[in-house]
């Protein structure tokens, strides 16, 4: 996940030190926060001079038609206007290069975007737009997995409230992007930020209930209903490799992964038909309850003598609410 730098949240020093900062410890993009202001540009053409480093500006206005010229002569790697505020069709000229995004707020349905489906990416703020030190709101990890479903193809890019135990989940999540402001800067240095920022090991009291896959959203079959269609059915539905098994009354009983059935028939490679659904399902897997916090699941998973790539997610009830992948955290450590 790419770290993009609010350069207005360092109110202490000018530009220019701010810039020469984010430099030295390769910060990936730097954030550039437009309050319906045209003086941004002059701050931008200063950068452009500091930095080879993509900017993102992000602006807020009314009437974005007023800034397309200035974003004509001052191209910008990624661009965003903010939805809620617009007055006016926002559409931007095919001669201002870079990618475009589209900012909601909170409360605002990811729906939205079907109108500008032809954008690269969104941007989630997940605090007040404008307000530094804001503390993020959880409802966005759904906002993300709703979005990511919706439009695989689109980038999500996050702003507000990020710090390391935001990160590690937005980074498991598959974000592209997230800015960072008040807790880059600071920190005793953007570079004790940026390790935090990107660590593997958090210490995080977020709960896995806060940003699991939801029951709606996992694959699921009846232990009644099973069979060895069934079952492949499911797996190819998901495309995560494995679906969960549960009886009628709700009740876990098990995983079945990719590599379960495929040892179920490599046992009876002279007749599949005789592979019983029953005997490929994993009936003890490692699971992880709701409450979990992300520190406790950690520590969890290194105790494990296998790689985990995903996890059922249980209540006190041993019902089966949702899972946990790591799909995309593997992607973006590689």
């Amino acid at each position: 996940m790419k770290i993009a730098a609010s350069v207005y949240s360092d109110k202490k020093r000018p530009l220019k030190e701010v810039i020469n900062d984010i430099q030295l410890h390769h910060v990936d993009l730097i954030h550039v926060d437009c309050n319906d202001d045209l003086n941004v540009f002059d701050d931008i053409k200063e950068i452009r001079k500091l930095t080879s480093i993509p900017i993102d500006l992000h602006i807020i206005t009314t009437h974005p038609s007023k800034y397309y010229s200035l974003l004509k002569e001052n191209p910008v790697e990624y661009l965003t206007f903010q939805y809620e505020d617009l007055k006016e069709p926002l559409v931007i000229p095919k001669k201002i290069t870079g990618k475009k995004g589209l900012a909601i707020i909170t409360p605002t349905p990811i729906s939205v975007f079907n109108e500008y489906a032809d954008f690269d990416f969104i941007l989630i703020m997940a605090t007040i737009p404008g307000q530094s030190g804001g503390q993020f709101d959880e409802i966005n990890f759904k906002k993300i997995r709703q979005f990511k479903q919706l439009y695989p193809k689109k980038r999500i890019h996050v702003d507000g409230g990020v710090n390391a135990e935001v990160s590690f989940i937005l980074r498991n999540l598959g974000v592209y992007s997230s800015v960072s402001g008040s807790y880059l800067f600071n920190s005793t240095s953007i570079g004790e930020a940026l390790m935090n920022l990107t660590q593997r090991e958090i210490d995080s009291q977020f709960k896995v209930k806060d940003f699991m896959q939801t029951r709606e959203e996992m694959p699921l079959i009846l232990h009644e209903n099973i069979s060895l269609n069934s079952i492949l059915l499911s797996i190819e539905k998901s495309g995560l490799g494995f679906c969960l098994v549960e009886n009628k009354e709700g009740n876990f009983i098990g995983l079945i992964s990719n590599a379960d059935v495929r040892k179920g028939l490599l046992k009876h490679i002279d007749n599949f038909n005789n592979v019983q659904p029953d005997e490929i399902i994993n009936k003890t897997p490692f699971y992880v309850t709701e409450n979990t916090t992300v520190n406790e699941m950690i520590k969890q998973i290194k105790l494990q003598q296998f790689p985990i790539s995903y996890l059922p997610v249980l209540n006190n009830n041993n019902k089966a609410v949702g899972i946990i992948t790591f799909v995309n955290l593997i992607k973006g450590e590689l």
